[in-house]
C-alpha cells in the first residue's frame, strides 16, 4: 500500500489497468497468506485453485524474449520493475514523485512479504527502495546510470505497517561518475540512509546496443 506524494509522477502510468488489478490481487494473496498461515480454511482447496490460476498465466505467456521486449518497450519508467511497478506483485508499489528542488520522495506502507526483523522492514528490502528511489531521482535530474557501489547505514529498524517516507537526490556528476543520496524515515526519525555512485552507462534493452552518456 502507498499513500501519495506531492509533485511530479515518476512512475509508470498505468497503461493497462486489468493487468494492473491482477497484480494487486495477487499482492493481497500473498498478505492474507502470511497473516492466515496455517489458520486458514481450506488450505488444499486454495492450493488448487492457486495451481489452476498459475497453470492458464503461464500457457498464455508468449515467448520469453518477445515478453522481455514488450516490457522495455518505449521509454522512462517501467511498470515490470520491483519497486514501482503497477503490474509487478512483488513490488509495494512505491510511487515516486520528483520535487521542485531536484530530489525525488515517495511513501509507502509495507506489511509482513517484507519483514526481516520482528515487526520491521528486511534491511535487503530497504536496500533495494533506496537502490531504485536514487535511479529514480538520477533520472529526474538529468544524468542516469547503473549502480557502481551502494552505501547503506541503518540508523534504526524500519517499522512495518506504518508510512514510510523514501526520498533521493543527486549530489553531483564528474564525469561518468554519478553522486546520488537518499533515506527512509519513519514518523519523522531517520532509519536508513544510503550513499550511492552511479557510472553513466546502460545495458542494451533487447534489440538495442548499450549506451553512453
Amino acid at each position: 500500500m502507498s499513500a501519495t506524494t506531492t509533485g511530479t509522477p515518476l512512475s509508470a502510468v498505468s497503461a493497462d489497468a486489468a493487468v494492473d488489478a491482477a497484480a494487486a490481487a495477487a499482492r493481497r494473496v500473498t498478505v492474507a497468506l502470511l497473516r492466515a498461515g496455517g489458520a486458514a480454511p481450506g488450505l488444499e482447496e486454495i492450493t488448487a485453485r492457486l495451481e489452476e490460476v498459475a497453470e492458464r498465466l503461464e500457457a498464455a505467456a508468449p515467448p520469453l524474449d518477445e515478453r522481455q521486449a514488450q516490457l522495455w518497450e518505449g521509454g522512462g519508467a517501467h511498470r515490470h520493475d520491483p519497486v514501482t511497478g503497477t503490474e509487478n506483485a512483488i513490488a509495494p508499489p512505491l510511487v515516486l514523485h520528483g520535487q521542485e528542488d531536484g530530489s525525488v520522495e515517495g511513501t509507502v506502507t509495507l506489511d509482513l512479504p517484507y519483514q526481516g526483523p520482528p515487526g520491521h522492514v528486511h534491511g535487503g528490502v530497504s536496500a533495494l527502495l533506496l537502490d531504485h528511489t536514487l535511479g529514480v531521482a538520477n533520472g529526474w535530474a538529468g544524468t542516469s546510470g547503473m549502480t557502481a557501489e551502494l552505501t547503506l547505514r541503518y540508523h534504526r529498524p524500519t517499522p512495518l505497517f506504518e508510512p514510510l517516507v523514501v526520498t533521493g537526490r543527486q549530489v553531483f556528476v564528474e564525469g561518468r561518475k554519478i553522486r546520488t543520496e537518499g533515506a527512509i524515515t519513519a514518523g519523522g526519525r531517520l532509519c536508513v540512509s544510503a550513499e550511492g555512485l552511479f557510472i553513466d552507462k546502460h545495458l542494451p534493452r533487447p534489440g538495442r546496443s548499450a549506451t553512453t552518456g
